[in-house]
């Protein structure tokens, strides 16, 4: 018996963490700043690996010009 409530006590505990995560990941969205600055170093180190610094610019200038900027 004491096994079986130490079982559904550790569910209830998993269950309350698993929503805990979920509603702070409900809870609004990313500011677009801290997305670019998630990104920027993987774009810089893809541009090295690959030698893509050309492409890298060519793509930028298309974005933006597209964004009309």
């Amino acid at each position: 018996m004491a096994e079986t409530t130490a079982r559904t006590a550790l569910r209830a505990q998993g269950r309350r963490a698993a929503a805990a995560l979920d509603g702070r990941r409900a809870s609004g969205t990313r500011h677009p700043l801290i997305a670019v600055a998630m990104v920027l170093p993987l774009v810089f180190l893809l541009a090295v690996v690959f030698g893509g610094w050309e492409a890298v610019i060519t793509q930028a200038s298309s974005v933006a010009g597209m964004l009309g900027r």
